[in-house]
């Protein structure tokens, strides 16, 4: 399955949030944030029904979609191809890259010890 574009990206967060939703209620949505034609959404959401994201079902005369790529799988395709292509498919290098370049709060520095304490305690 391919990975989301960014407009793509968009219009499965609203898909994830509602479960399922019409093409017009997703341009409402997508409207909110910025100025989007109907049609655009429309043709959009029909692509990414050829290409295996979501599927639809009729009812009445419109078509409802619904997600078939999850969230988590989704992040996690775009994550590990931003991986590959900016940090030679290292992930230390990433979170390195990352830590050094912004204040990382008392709090988060212990989620992220937590979170790679549990990792060990997983490979064990």
């Amino acid at each position: 399955m391919q990975s989301p574009t960014r407009s793509e990206l968009e219009i499965l967060e609203i898909l994830w949030s509602e479960g399922e939703a019409t093409a017009q209620t997703v341009n409402t949505r997508l409207s909110a944030a910025k100025p989007v034609g109907y049609t655009g959404t429309l043709k959009l959401m029909q692509l990414m029904h050829q290409k295996g994201l979501l599927d639809r079902r009729r009812e009445g005369r419109s078509h409802v979609y619904v997600p078939l790529i999850s969230e988590a799988e989704a992040k996690s395709g775009l994550l590990h191809k931003f991986i590959d292509a900016t940090f030679g498919g290292s992930a230390s290098r990433m979170m390195m890259q990352l830590l050094g370049n912004k204040k990382v709060s008392k709090q988060e520095l212990e989620e992220i010890r937590r979170y790679l304490d549990q990792l060990e305690e997983d490979d064990q």
